[in-house]
């Protein structure tokens, strides 16, 4: 009876979220929101809660995180991340002061003290890779001029998630200096070994894990990634700090095949994700944390166009370039939730932090793909309204993919 209380309630979990996907999709949304939406209907508080299957979604949502990541490591090479550090350092720092201090203000002004203060500025600092990948190629913004800066910005806040989420473990567990300097420590030498490692023997690596056969395939590299996630976890380093480092050492056609090899169970489990941490919040809490998360998300939706518009600016790209940059950083997601979710299951933190999380990426992952479709024209009427002189504009590049090559435009001709 129990197993077939277990299959009616997760095949319903898994039915609503597909359902929920394509809705998503015929909208051109982020089916993250509804998502976490989904797990506030299911759980405690909710319309339908869940029992049997409570347990399960509990276990594929620390494998969603783990995918994840793996993902996302799978997007760059070690030398990549390297060079974006050398290039884009000072963007990296820019991004962090003015967007992870109002997190941490914010949550030391609520009195949730200071640990809340580094998980609520995490929160509020990363911004979503796949949320704004996503507006990109909806609004044919691929090949312009100012999608590098975008990118290397969310590259920055990926690598510094390697380093930010062990110091995060290591206060959720409550260690002392010695053993949290301790677990830095390893997480800073693992990540600098396997950066070396990935950068000097990454393609002997990936012939060692390539082969012709998917199935063998997948299984080495899943194989492979929880090991490392697991014993990651059991150093206090992070299972996703762990899955991370596995997708960096992977490179070339390896790396390729196994992305589109891990999508399906990335999405899948993903979802289930954001619906754990749905199940984790009760609904009845929301409004009470609704007001300060309206605030921090307007406010923040401010810092990041700032930081986008600067790190534009000093990268030499024309005005209109800059107010894009700035508006397409604003959304926030899989991340974020990733930091909350570690947090509220840790019980180190103030129980209403959980549910202003998920009200503050619901406010950011909607006004997200607004704020990058009309940051630049806003920007482009108040000038008008205010009597100044606002450049014209010029021919936007279309994706790269989609024409032939051309020689790269000036500066001032790319606007």
């Amino acid at each position: 009876m129990h197993s077939a209380v277990f299959l009616i309630e997760f095949g319903a979990v898994v039915l609503a979220l597909g359902l929920l996907g394509r809705f998503a999709v015929r909208l051109k949304f982020s089916p993250v929101p509804l998502y976490l939406l989904a797990g506030l209907l299911f759980g405690a508080g909710g319309v339908v809660p869940l029992g049997g299957s409570e347990q399960f979604i509990e276990v594929g949502a620390e494998i969603g995180v783990v995918l994840l990541l793996l993902m996302l490591g799978l997007e760059y090479t070690a030398a990549d991340l390297v060079g974006h550090l050398k290039t884009h350092a000072r963007a990296g720092g820019v991004d962090f002061l003015l967007n992870a201090v109002p997190g941490a203000a914010a949550a030391l002004l609520l009195g949730w003290g200071p640990v809340a203060a580094v998980v609520l500025a995490g929160v509020t600092w990363v911004s979503s890779s796949g949320v704004i990948a996503k507006v990109l190629g909806d609004l044919g913004r691929l090949g312009n001029r100012e999608t590098p800066v975008i990118l290397s910005i969310l590259v920055l806040e990926d690598l510094a998630m390697a380093l930010y989420l062990p110091i995060l473990t290591a206060l959720l567990a409550g260690s002392g200096w010695l053993a949290g300097g301790l677990t830095l420590g390893i997480a800073l030498a693992a990540v600098g070994t396997v950066l070396l490692v990935a950068v000097r023997y990454g393609r002997v690596i990936s012939r060692f894990v390539s082969s012709d056969d998917p199935e063998k395939l997948l299984l080495v590299v899943l194989g492979t990634t929880l090991l490392v996630a697991g014993v990651a976890q059991q150093l206090q380093v992070s299972a996703a700090v762990g899955a991370f480092l596995v997708g960096i050492a992977l490179s070339g056609e390896v790396a390729e095949n196994i992305h589109h090899l891990l999508m399906p169970l990335r999405d899948l489990f993903a979802a289930v994700f954001f619906v754990f941490f749905g199940l984790s919040t009760d609904p009845s809490t929301i409004p009470s944390v609704l007001p300060p998360a309206l605030a921090l998300a307007v406010l923040t939706v401010g810092t990041k166009i700032g930081t986008g518009y600067w790190a534009a600016r000093r990268a030499g790209i024309a005005e209109r370039g800059r107010w894009r940059a700035g508006g397409a950083l604003v959304a926030r997601g899989e991340f974020s939730i990733v930091i909350a979710g570690l947090a509220v299951s840790a019980g180190a933190v103030d129980p209403s932090l959980g549910p202003m999380a998920t009200a503050y990426v619901l406010l950011l992952v909607v006004m997200g793909p607004v704020a990058a479709r009309f940051t630049e024209p806003a920007a482009r009427r108040i000038a008008r309204w205010r009597g100044k002189e606002y450049p014209a504009p010029g021919p936007v590049r279309r994706s790269l993919a989609s024409r032939p090559a051309e020689p790269e435009p000036t500066a001032a001709a790319s606007e």
